[in-house]
C-alpha cells in the first residue's frame, strides 16, 4: 500500500508542480500514449529477451510480492520456533529415529500439520526435513551442516533476487529508451521544419516527453519497486535462517529451549517475538 502512495506522491509533486509553474499539460497528455508505447513498449521487450520464460514468470510474481510485503509476521516466526522446538526435543529425548515419520512423510505429520502455514511452504519443510535427515545419516558435524546450509540460502537468496536485479536492468535502460523516443520525436519535427514557430513548438515539446517519461519511469517506479523487492526478498530471507540457527545450535548440543532462542534473535526485530511470548507459546504447545 506505501508504494502506491509513494507513486501518487511522486506524480502529484512533478506535475503538479509543472502546472503550477506555468506549464501547458496538454502537450504531455497529447504525448504520453504515443511514448508510452515506444517506451514502455521497449522496456517489456528488453525483459523478455533478457529473461527466460520462468524468469520472466518471476518478474511478474516480484510485483505481487511487493504491493503484499513480506509474508511472515510475528505469529509466523511463533509458530515456526514452536515447530522447530518440538522436532528437535523430539530427537533429544528419543533420538533421531524418532524424526523419521515427521521428516519423511511431512504431509502426514502431525506436527507439520498443527501448523498449515508451515506445511505449505515448500522452502521451510525442505529445509527442515532435508537437514534433520542428515543427522540422522551421521552427517552431526554442526560446521559442516552450518557450511551446507549457509550455502544453499544463499543460492536461494541469488534466485529469489533475480526479479529485484531484472527490474533494475530495466530501470537502467529507460533513460537510454526515453533517449529513443526523443530522438523519434526530432526526426518527425524535421520532417515538418516548413511548419509555423507555434506549430515546431508543439512538436519539440512532445519529442521532449519521451526523454521525460524514461526518466521518470526510472527513477520514479522502476527504481523504487527494484529496491522495494530486495527488500521484501530479503526479510523473508530471515524465516529460513530461523531454521538453519536453530538446527545448528542443537547440532551443537545445546538444549532445546537454547536452540529456539538461538533462532528467536534472528528473526527481523520488528516481528521478534519477546521471550515470554515464545516461552507460553511453547508451554501451550500441544501435538497429538
Amino acid at each position: 500500500m506505501l508504494t502506491i502512495v509513494g507513486f501518487v506522491v511522486v506524480l502529484i509533486c512533478v506535475f503538479g508542480g509543472y502546472i503550477l509553474a506555468g506549464g501547458k499539460i496538454g502537450i504531455i497528455l497529447a504525448a504520453l500514449p504515443f511514448e508510452m508505447m515506444i517506451i514502455g513498449g521497449s522496456a517489456v521487450g528488453t525483459l523478455v529477451m533478457a529473461n527466460s520464460a520462468h524468469g520472466v514468470k518471476h518478474v511478474l510474481a516480484g510485483f505481487g510480492k511487493i504491493l503484499k510485503g513480506a509474508r511472515f509476521k510475528k505469529a509466523d516466526y511463533i509458530e515456526l520456533l514452536c515447530l522447530l522446538y518440538y522436532l528437535v526435543r523430539l530427537a533429544s529425548t528419543k533420538g533421531s529415529m524418532a524424526l523419521e515419520p515427521h521428516i519423511e512423510k511431512p504431509q502426514e505429520s502431525a506436527a507439520f500439520n498443527k501448523f498449515p502455514k508451515i506445511a505449505a511452504d515448500h522452502h521451510a519443510v525442505t529445509l527442515i526435513c532435508d537437514y534433520l535427515r542428515m543427522v540422522g545419516m551421521n552427517a552431526d558435524d554442526p560446521h559442516q551442516i552450518e557450511d551446507v546450509f549457509a550455502r544453499e540460502l544463499k543460492k536461494m537468496l541469488a534466485e529469489e533476487l533475480h526479479p529485484a536485479h531484472a527490474m533494475q536492468k530495466v530501470a537502467d535502460a529507460l533513460p537510454a529508451l526515453g533517449i529513443v523516443a526523443a530522438v523519434m520525436g526530432v526526426i518527425k519535427t524535421m520532417g515538418s521544419i516548413t511548419e509555423p514557430p507555434p506549430v515546431l513548438g508543439k512538436m519539440i515539446g512532445s519529442a521532449l516527453v519521451g526523454t521525460f517519461l524514461g526518466v521518470l519511469l526510472a527513477y520514479g517506479l522502476m527504481g523504487p519497486l527494484s529496491s522495494r523487492l530486495a527488500g521484501v526478498v530479503e526479510e523473508e530471507m530471515k524465516y529460513y535462517e530461523v531454521i538453519r540457527a536453530v538446527l545448528v545450535a542443537h547440532l551443537h548440543g545445546n538444549a532445546p529451549q537454547v536452540a529456539v532462542e538461538t533462532g528467536r534473535k534472528m528473526a527481523p526485530t520488528e516481528h521478534m517475538p519477546s521471550f515470554q511470548e515464545l516461552e507460553e507459546a511453547l508451554q501451550n504447545l500441544k501435538i497429538s
